[in-house]
């Protein structure tokens, strides 16, 4: 038996696709924003679950934090938010069986380690990989940094082997201090990454900057920045507004915490993207909405230092929700990877992932709906 089918065979036994929701269950969101043409409709297709602890080559799989489409093989590729510390920072191109009967499995067919600018693994707490996109000269990924140690976030371009390829530049006001008084907040800096079919590429941070306002409480939002690049020369050309909504639900353990972020982003067209909104409340879970996100029209803000301090009118980008996956029935994990693909029978897909940081507690899960609509142009 090859190593590809040992691991699919060790992931089918190992997993379930038992769901709330009927294969086949469609939902549609008609006419977002007041925009029949920006319509969408998607088709549930089933969930799939690697438990934590599954080895992959004598390190742990897990963390999945970020998902891309590649056509030219039909697998998927698939970033680990594991900083280093279980094993080297990585990504992973995985198998996903998929078609109009359901979502049957997700193997891995190879891992790949990041390397450094100095073409070798990142050490131990370097570097926090959370997104991963196929550009046109190579694998676009980001990390978040870290706040405590104020290491910048970046977006970096490497080849497929994992080699450093380049950088795009941090726009001004990112970089974390060390008195908080600007910058990323630890923990909820470059969650996001979406390529454009123009080559553009947007980088959202999960929640506000320091300098921009709070983080979301349960009566309030908070003002992310999403960053929009020229793909080519990793230069920023604008920044835009999103409005993370409020925390949908308080905590039912004693003493509990909350919160409520931006997670993903994902390209629709030049201007349409797919955001997910994904929430925790100790003692209930997640909370996971997928909104549509409209640009145009939306204010650059990339010249205003601060959102909170600023008397400039803003238009922050339109939004509307597609799914709530709570709603229809679903026990979404923490989902941070969204991808647009093909299913073996060729139909578009959107397949959700989650990051089980690692935890006995949470699990890898995959969710997949069949794209029966999706905006026009």
């Amino acid at each position: 038996m090859t190593k590809r089918f040992l691991a699919a065979a060790a992931f089918v036994l190992l997993s379930s696709t038992v769901s709330a929701t009927d294969i086949g269950a469609t939902f549609e969101t008609a006419c977002p924003f007041g925009d029949c043409a920006a319509g969408m409709s998607l088709s549930y297709l089933g969930e799939f679950v690697i438990p934590t602890g599954h080895m992959e080559n004598g390190v742990e799989f897990g963390g999945i934090s970020g998902l891309d489409f590649d056509a030219a093989t039909g697998h998927y590729l698939a970033i680990s938010d594991d900083r280093s510390e279980r094993g080297p920072a990585r990504f992973y191109e995985l198998d996903v069986d998929v078609d109009a009967s359901g979502l049957k499995g997700v193997s891995v067919v190879k891992q790949v380690t990041l390397k450094d600018k100095n073409g070798e693994p990142f050490t131990a707490r370097t570097v926090d990989p959370e997104s991963i996109r196929l550009g046109k000269d190579g694998i676009y990924w980001g990390s978040e940094g870290d706040g405590k140690a104020l290491l910048p976030p970046f977006v970096r371009v490497a080849s497929p082997d994992g080699s450093f390829v380049r950088e795009f530049k941090l726009p001004e006001g990112f970089a974390p201090t060390a008195d908080k008084s600007t910058g990323i907040r630890d923990n909820l800096a470059f969650e996001d990454l979406a390529v454009a079919p123009s080559g553009d590429v947007f980088v959202g941070v999960e929640a506000a900057l320091y300098q921009d306002g709070p983080n979301p409480s349960l009566t309030s939002g908070s003002l992310s920045r999403i960053v929009r690049y020229d793909g080519p020369t990793g230069e920023p050309k604008a920044e835009y507004v999103y409005l993370v909504s409020p925390i949908p639900q308080a905590a039912t353990k004693a003493d509990g915490g909350n919160d409520n972020g931006m997670s993903e982003i994902l390209a629709l067209d030049d201007h349409r993207l797919l955001a997910v909104e994904r929430s925790y409340a100790q003692g209930f879970g997640n909370n996971i909405k997928i909104m549509m996100m409209d640009l145009t029209d939306a204010t650059d803000v990339s010249a205003i230092a601060s959102l909170a301090k600023n008397d400039q009118r803003v238009v922050p980008v339109r939004k509307s929700q597609v799914l709530d996956l709570r709603a229809i029935g679903l026990v979404p994990d923490n989902i941070e990877a969204m991808s647009l693909g093909k299913a073996k029978d060729g139909a578009d897909v959107l397949i959700l992932g989650s990051d089980n940081n690692f935890s006995a507690g949470q699990k890898t899960q995959f969710y997949a709906f069949k794209v029966l609509r999706r905006p026009q142009q």
